[in-house]
């Protein structure tokens, strides 16, 4: 059921790559005024072989997606309505990259493997990723209001031939409340000092962007003086958006505070609904106090829901600090399919501490608080449910419907984009395509537009 669409960047490979020698690279294909490399075809070859067999056509089927991603690229170019900012891309980059140390253990562990720091490889797949969160954007545009009835989803299903029915490994649906640290007065008034201190010297003449880079805590915006270009209403929280629509070209704000500190800013350059900031941060520390207080607070969360007193979908609602799952029922979803269901094997890649703290669970159990890290790299502790868990079996409409509903949506969608492809392609779009590759077969006409 899984389409053979890559649309991320597959960090993976990349860094095995970046981690070997180099061989000597070409172009292998051109879409527009935009090349595709050897190099970027066997990247992505060698993310997909990890975890599938590959055929003789692995790398045409590579090629083709590429070529895909290179033609939504240059639809966004063209669409005024399409932004991908500074932020944006550095919040993929810190999720995506946060998702590898993890595998390591460490940041340390992950910058001696690969001989690099964190920041240079952010350098180095920035534009890559801006790229791509732009392509996504396009993809999205394209397939926009395509949905499935109930109706659909059963004739895709009963079209599946009897012995092409896919296999279902075991998976799990989880919960969780999460309680982070609540810092200290004390150390917020540090911070806060701090700030203080640094935007009496802005407003004395000092720069802004340099002070941004020796001492603002913001890791997406400091080694660039604190720099946000094309920064878009709904990218930021309110306290921090409502500063910076609210000044002229050079003005620079007062201090504010924001879940994430302390700030202030000053407005580069306006330009629409975009604007170009810099920022300063300082963020208040955590102390092994404040984290001890968090865990006591949710043990005491703990003993209510295992005595009944307490339900665990309201501990969630009441006294969770995740946003995204609190009104769910604790519920966390699989980011990479956006259904409720985890593979276990996949979850034990993702998130290790979950995986090993239901490995005795059964079904309805809560856990004890577990410390964990969250994926913007924060400490907290949290309790985990496990709601359900299947064995390993054949898919079917009773036990896998969202999981079969999310093919059958993918296999409309995919119709809509051949058909958007090809459109594209007899408007006259330049391809061309290494004599390597020519003898391919592709899904869409990119030899004979």
């Amino acid at each position: 059921m899984k389409q053979f669409i890559l649309c991320s960047i597959f960090f993976i490979a990349t860094l095995t790559i970046n981690a070997q020698p180099q061989v000597a690279d070409k172009v292998v294909a051109v879409m527009g005024g935009k090349i595709i490399l050897q190099s970027d075809v066997q990247s992505q070859y060698m993310e997909y072989v990890a975890e599938n067999a590959a055929t003789p056509e692995t790398k045409c089927k590579v090629l083709e997606d590429l070529l895909y991603q290179k033609l939504l690229l240059l639809q966004a170019e063209k669409d005024s309505t399409l932004t991908v900012s500074d932020a944006q891309v550095e919040a993929e980059l810190e999720k995506r990259l946060n998702y590898y140390v993890n595998q390591f253990g460490s940041k340390d562990k992950f910058e001696a493997f690969y001989g690099k720091t964190i920041q240079q490889f952010k350098d180095e797949l920035r534009g890559d990723v801006k790229d791509i969160l732009l392509a996504q954007q396009m993809r999205g545009k394209v397939t926009e209001g395509i949905t499935v009835s109930p109706e659909e989803v059963r004739k895709y299903f009963e079209a599946i031939p009897a012995d092409s029915i896919p296999f279902i490994n075991s998976q799990v649906e989880i919960a969780e409340v999460v309680k982070m640290p609540i810092i200290s007065d004390e150390e917020k008034n540090v911070a806060k000092q701090k700030i203080e201190q640094l935007h009496a010297r802005v407003l004395k003449g000092e720069s802004i962007g340099n002070l941004a880079i020796l001492y603002s805590d913001d890791p997406g915006s400091a080694k660039n003086g604190g720099l946000y270009k094309g920064v878009k209403r709904g990218e930021f929280v309110p306290e921090f958006e409502k500063r910076a629509y609210s000044l002229n070209d050079g003005e620079i704000s007062e201090v504010f505070e924001t879940q994430y500190g302390f700030h202030f800013m000053q407005v580069v350059h306006r330009h629409g609904d975009l604007v170009d900031i810099r920022h300063i941060l300082i963020t208040p520390k955590v102390t092994e106090e404040d984290m001890a207080q968090a865990k006591r607070a949710l043990d005491s969360i703990y003993k209510a829901v295992t005595r009944d007193s307490l339900s665990f979908s309201e501990a969630a609602a009441r006294f969770s600090d995740d946003k995204n799952t609190k009104y769910s029922g604790g519920v966390i979803i699989n980011p990479q399919t956006g259904l409720t269901r985890w593979d276990m094997d996949q979850l034990g890649q993702i998130d290790p501490t979950i995986s090993f703290t239901i490995n005795t669970m059964k079904i309805g159990d809560v856990s004890a608080p577990v410390f964990y890290n969250t994926p913007d790299a924060k400490q907290a502790y949290r309790i985990i449910k496990l709601n359900n868990i299947t064995k390993p079996h054949k898919a079917n409409l009773v036990d896998d419907y969202q999981q079969i509903q999310a093919a059958a949506l993918a296999k409309k969608e995919s119709r809509t984009i051949s058909e958007w492809i090809n459109h594209k392609l007899r408007e006259g779009i330049y391809v061309k395509i290494d004599a390597d590759y020519q003898s391919c077969h592709f899904q869409n006409n990119w030899l004979n537009p």
